[in-house]
C-alpha cells in the first residue's frame, strides 16, 4: 500500500511514479479524501484538547461548589456534552471517510523502482544473461507427450474428478513431484532459510495484505460459507505470518521457505498452455520469502534470485534471467527478476520463477514494522518461486529425453527419486 501522507502532500510525484507502469492513474479523489481526513483529526484533536480543559474545569468546580446544581456547573456539564457528540460525529464522519480512503489506496499498485528497466509490456522485458546449453535438437516431444508415454500423469479423468485443468500424477510422475519438493526444500534449508508448511486457506484480510485482494478477486477460488479461500500462493501466508507485528531487529533478515498446494482460475489464459503442466488451476510450488531492513532489500533481491537459481544449477536445466520492465510488473512488486527455463519442444524459454522485491508495499498493507534508531518502520519483504515444481517437471522431461523414449533424471535428484531414468514399465 502507498504512503497516504505522500499522497496528500505530493499527489503530483505519485500519478507521475504509478505512470511508469504505463497506465494513467488519477489520484485526485483520494488526495481529496486524505486532505479531508487530515481535517477531521486537526478538529477531532482540538475539541478532544478543549473538552479535557473543560472536564479539568469542571473538576475544579466541583470541588469548590456545595451544590452540584450550580448554574455555572451546569452550563459546563452542558457544554462537555456537547463537545462529546461533535467528537462522536466527527469520528463517524472519520471512521467512514477512513474506510474509503483504504479502499481506494488499496487499487493502486507499487511504485516501480527507479531501477527497473522502462517499458509498457513483456516486450521491453531486458535479458540478462543465459545460463546452460539449449537442446536444440529438431521434432523433439512435448512434456505432455512424454508424460502420457510414460504414464506418468492424467488429465482426462481428472476432468472428470474436479474440471479441466486439473491433472492427476501417476507412479512415477507422483514419486518425481515429491522428490523435486523434498530436493527443493533441504536446498533452500541449507542456504539458511526457515521452513513454514502454512495453512491452504487464507483469509481475505491475508490475501489484502499480500496485495492478491481487491485487484485479484476473480483469479483466485472463494470458499462460499466462510471468509476464506484457497490460497494462490504461499507468498499470501507467509505475509501475513507477521502481520501486525513489530519484529525483532536483531532478527532481521527472516527467510521463510514453504512448499505448498496453490489454487488459481487462471482467468483470461484460456487457450493457452491447456496440455500438461504449465497452466494449472492447482500446482505445486516451493516458495522463498523474505523479511529485511529497507536498506539491506537490494541485496536481499540479488540473494533471492540467485538462491532460485541455484535449482536450476542443482538440475543442470539451462535457463535465462530477466529483468521486468515497468509496464510488466506485479500489482504488488517493484523490481522483478524472471527465470525463465529452456523448453526445447517450443523453442523458447518459460517462466519457472518470479523473483520480486515489493519493498515496504506488503508492509504497509499489513502492518509488519521493525525499529531502527528507536522509531517504527516498515519492512521490505520480498518473495520468489524456489521453484514452481510442475513447470520444473515439464523442464526435467523436455531437457532430459533420450532416443529410446526415457528420460534422464538430473544427477543431483538421483538421490531423491532414487533412478537415473524415467523410463516405460
Amino acid at each position: 500500500m502507498l504512503d497516504q501522507k505522500l499522497i496528500r502532500e505530493n499527489p503530483t510525484l505519485v500519478e507521475k511514479n504509478l505512470s511508469l507502469r504505463g497506465k494513467v492513474y488519477k489520484i485526485s479523489l483520494i488526495n481529496e479524501l486524505t486532505v479531508k481526513k487530515k481535517e477531521f483529526d486537526i478538529e477531532i484533536s482540538n475539541l478532544q484538547s478543549e473538552s479535557k480543559k473543560l472536564s479539568k474545569l469542571i473538576g475544579q468546580k466541583i470541588s469548590k461548589s456545595q451544590y452540584n446544581n450550580d448554574e455555572d456547573l451546569n452550563k459546563l456539564k452542558q457544554k462537555g456534552n456537547e463537545y462529546k457528540i461533535k467528537i462522536s460525529e466527527f469520528e463517524e464522519k472519520q471512521k467512514i471517510l477512513e474506510k474509503q480512503i483504504h479502499d481506494e489506496i488499496s487499487n493502486l499498485p507499487n511504485f516501480p523502482s527507479e531501477d527497473a528497466p522502462l517499458g509498457k509490456d513483456e516486450r521491453n522485458n531486458l535479458q540478462i544473461k543465459k545460463w546452460g546449453d539449449p537442446l536444440l535438437t529438431e521434432n523433439l516431444k512435448s512434456h505432455w507427450e512424454i508424460g502420457e508415454n510414460l504414464n506418468l500423469f492424467d488429465s482426462t479423468k481428472s476432468a472428470r474428478i474436479s474440471k479441466s485443468r486439473f491433472i492427476t500424477l501417476i507412479g512415477n510422475g507422483a514419486r518425481l513431484e515429491r522428490a523435486l519438493i523434498n530436493f527443493m526444500l533441504d536446498m533452500h534449508i541449507k542456504n539458511g532459510y526457515i521452513e513454514l508448511m502454512p495453512p491452504a486457506l487464507v483469509n481475505s484480510e491475508s490475501l489484502k495484505g499480500s496485495g492478491q485482494l481487491p485487484k485479484f478477486s476473480n483469479e483466485s477460488f472463494k470458499c462460499n460459507n466462510d471468509d476464506l479461500w484457497l490460497s494462490p500462493t504461499a507468498e499470501v501466508p507467509l505475509t501475513a505470518f507477521h502481520k501486525n507485528e513489530i519484529v525483532d531487529p536483531n532478527q532481521l533478515p527472516i527467510k521463510y521457505v514453504a512448499y505448498s498446494p496453490c489454487f488459481r482460475r487462471e482467468a483470461g489464459s484460456y487457450g493457452r498452455d491447456t496440455k500438461g503442466l504449465i497452466r494449472l488451476h492447482q500446482f505445486n510450488k516451493v516458495e522463498l520469502y523474505w523479511f529485511c531492513e529497507p536498506s539491506k532489500s537490494l541485496e536481499a533481491h540479488k540473494q533471492i534470485t540467485s538462491d532460485a537459481e541455484s535449482i536450476l544449477k542443482k538440475l543442470n536445466l539451462p535457463y535465462r534471467l530477466v529483468d521486468i520492465c515497468t509496464g510488466d510488473l506485479g500489482f504488488s512488486s517493484s523490481r522483478t527478476y524472471d527465470l525463465e527455463v529452456w523448453m526445447p519442444s517450443s523453442k523458447c524459454y518459460r517462466e519457472i520463477s518470479s523473483c520480486s522485491n515489493c519493498q515496504d508495499f506488503q508492509a504497509r498493507r499489513s502492518s509488519i514494522r521493525t525499529k531502527i534508531d528507536k522509531k517504527n518502520v516498515y519492512l521490505h519483504t520480498l518473495n520468489g518461486s524456489g521453484l514452481a515444481i510442475g513447470r520444473t517437471m515439464a523442464a526435467i522431461l523436455e531437457n532430459g529425453q533420450q532416443i529410446d523414449g526415457s528420460v534422464k533424471i538430473p544427477d543431483a535428484l538421483v538421490p531423491y527419486f532414487g533412478s537415473n531414468f524415467l523410463k516405460t514399465a
